[in-house]
């Protein structure tokens, strides 16, 4: 397998992270633009892993630290090994939240996890009263804090609380809960919010101070394909300020902030980037709006991160993965602040050659 992707680092990675923030921030000019990747499902690093990286993969099992910090060595060694600079990794509070589980074959174990749209575990203030807020304890840090100790030379963390303010309020409402609850019981949503907020505060307070972070990099899907979920103002009301004082506190520990935000967000991009102070975005959809035209109309003023649509990824020949590569580097890299990978993230369903095919391409 490796002949047919003779870029790939590898065991010979050189990684330099300080390169990759100056490059998305603005500061320096490459030969090629830095790698840069949201989440890759277990299903692709697996064999990866195994295949071309020769190491036992190991399931954590909760609880059994053993196999929780040898999976973590598995996670540490991929992404030098592909090419990458950082290793980005994170983890959500307890939180609790109605799911839809369904079957998928592409998924290891078989199943996959929906948002239920129509039933939340909060839809009054007895709910409220009686819900498990979840606080940080001293495990909550435990893999972020493994992670830093063990990151091989030249390689930098990008750290987040998973799920976003957005993300959290819309599944313990539910979403069709949230929507009436925006106009029906304005308060209790201020109050669900102001609990998700401080608790998600608790976590960025302390990854901010560990050895190794880079980046705060969190993802809020905030959007659908014409617009946002929920209306622009209410946004503004009730997950826009917490953004922004993650992103302060990001900033006065010298660390960008990123954002991964998925849809048609255009209508609070002017707040995400003067308001709330974000330094790049990720989450391009070319359905939506293409990343080079993005760029043409943010790019002075934030980086972009990624832009290779998931659907070429998803459905085209590796041979059209690496043609849409080629195009994306030759438009947005010379503009500048620009990292190349998927438009979203890697999933399950994304035929592994065909992200090894991106990733060659780019490295070439």
């Amino acid at each position: 397998m490796t002949s047919r992707f003779p870029h790939l680092p590898l065991n010979k990675a050189r990684p330099d992270v300080r390169r990759f923030i100056e490059v998305v921030m603005g500061r320096r000019r490459t030969e090629r633009p830095p790698l840069v990747e949201y989440l890759i499902d277990d299903a692709l690093r697996k064999p990866i892993i195994t295949e071309l990286l020769g190491r036992e993969w190991v399931e954590p099992i909760p609880g059994d630290r053993r196999s929780e910090e040898a999976y973590l060595d598995n996670f540490i060694a991929f992404f030098p090994a592909m090419g990458y600079d950082f290793v980005r990794y994170e983890e959500s509070l307890p939180f609790v939240e109605t799911e839809v589980i369904g079957a998928d074959q592409t998924r290891a174990d078989g199943l996959r996890h929906w948002r239920d749209l129509h039933r939340g575990t909060i839809a009054s203030w007895a709910d409220y009263e009686r819900y498990p807020w979840p606080v940080v304890t001293d495990q909550t840090l435990a893999n972020y804090e493994y992670l830093s100790k063990h990151l091989p030379e030249g390689m930098g963390l990008l750290v987040c609380h998973a799920g976003g303010i957005y993300e959290h309020l819309s599944a313990i409402f539910s979403y069709e809960g949230l929507c009436y609850a925006l106009y029906d019981q304005p308060d209790l949503v201020e109050a669900v919010a102001q609990r998700i907020g401080e608790a998600m505060w608790d976590v960025y307070r302390q990854l901010v101070e560990l050895e190794g972070v880079v980046a705060i990099f969190p993802g809020d899907d905030m959007g659908f394909r014409s617009a946002t979920l929920i209306p622009p103002e209410a946004l503004r009301r009730y997950t826009l300020p917490w953004h922004k004082r993650y992103a302060k506190l990001a900033h006065d520990h010298g660390l960008p902030y990123f954002l991964h935000s998925c849809g048609n967000i255009i209508q609070i991009m002017d707040d995400l980037i003067d308001d709330v102070g974000i330094d790049a975005k990720h989450s391009f959809e070319n359905a939506i709006m293409p990343i080079e035209q993005f760029q043409a109309r943010y790019g002075e003023r934030i980086g972009v991160l990624g832009g290779v649509d998931v659907d070429i990824l998803a459905r085209g020949s590796p041979e059209q993965v690496r043609a849409e590569v080629r195009r994306l580097i030759d438009v947005c890299h010379p503009r500048g602040r620009f990292a190349i990978g998927s438009g979203n993230s890697i999933p399950s369903y994304i035929p592994v050659e065909n992200y090894l095919s991106m990733l060659d391409e780019a490295l070439r």
